[in-house]
């Protein structure tokens, strides 16, 4: 239990990190809405997303309350446009640039953004490195120590991640009828866009774009962490830590929102780059 808080302590400091960072810069990133509204519709944004709509909806959580703004009247700025790829590394595939409203995900789709998650290439060297931490930290004594060891931690890892992303961005939002991307916020002060982010592991879109219990992300990691009694350590299956791998999986989630909602900012106004 205490590696598992140190790890997230890690976290949670990054993605704070990254908070203090865009306080300096997000008093300048809402642009009146009748500037907005003159631009000409847009192509898609790098993100895949098609042309942005002004998010008017009351029924999201935390966005911006604008009932007149009309789908393809506004260009998405660069500091709102989520990338595919953040740094060039870490994928993106589950956001959505703040302001667009695409619509739902097709089962198809969901099943090809989980596969993306899964196996991109920065998926093994995730996994590689969650699996060198769990084993210098002595997670598992069963599995053993050395390359031996680290092979066994690693696949049970990559397995872990698989099967949790199939659950959570594919299957059950296909049986719930819900969103599991990420809609970016974009605008307002940064606790108003740390708490909504956080918030999306509890809070989802379902198809008709109304906020709905995130029973997809919530169920989901539970039965991931179900799954995973088959294949670890029997001296290691207990409740205990089942809970402490449910609840960093939950924690990783909100803190990595956090830092999608983040990173247009973190990006265009203190690296000076393109998302």
């Amino acid at each position: 239990m205490k590696h598992f808080l140190r790890f997230f302590l890690c976290l949670a400091v990054v993605s704070f990190a990254a908070c203090a960072s865009a306080q300096q810069v997000v008093s300048h990133l809402s642009p009146p809405a009748a500037t907005e509204s003159n631009h000409p519709a847009s192509a898609e944004s790098q993100s895949g997303n098609p042309p942005a709509a002004q998010n008017g909806s009351s029924s999201v959580a935390g966005g911006p309350d604008k009932p007149d703004a009309k789908p393809a009247e506004a260009e998405i700025p660069v500091s709102k446009q989520q990338p595919k790829r953040i740094l060039g590394v870490m994928p993106n595939y589950r956001a959505v640039s703040a302001g667009a409203i695409p619509p739902p995900p097709t089962p198809k789709q969901a099943f090809k953004i989980a596969t993306q998650n899964s196996f991109d290439y920065s998926s093994f060297v995730f996994v590689g490195f969650t699996s060198a931490f769990a084993e210098w930290s002595d997670a598992h004594p069963q599995l053993g120590e050395g390359m031996t060891g680290f092979g066994r931690y690693y696949w049970r890892g990559f397995v872990d991640k698989a099967d949790g992303n199939y659950l959570v961005i594919f299957a059950l939002p296909t049986v719930f009828h819900q969103d599991e991307r990420y809609f970016a916020l974009g605008e307002g002060g940064v606790w108003k866009r740390f708490t909504y982010s956080v918030s999306r592991v509890v809070i989802a879109r379902n198809y008709q774009g109304q906020n709905t219990f995130n029973a997809s992300e919530l169920v989901g990691r539970g039965m991931a962490q179900g799954i995973s009694l088959a294949y670890y350590p029997s001296k290691t299956r207990t409740a205990g830590a089942l809970m402490s791998k449910y609840g960093y999986a939950i924690m990783r989630d909100g803190l990595t929102n956090s830092f999608r909602e983040f990173w247009p900012d973190i990006a265009t106004h203190v690296l000076h780059r393109h998302p």
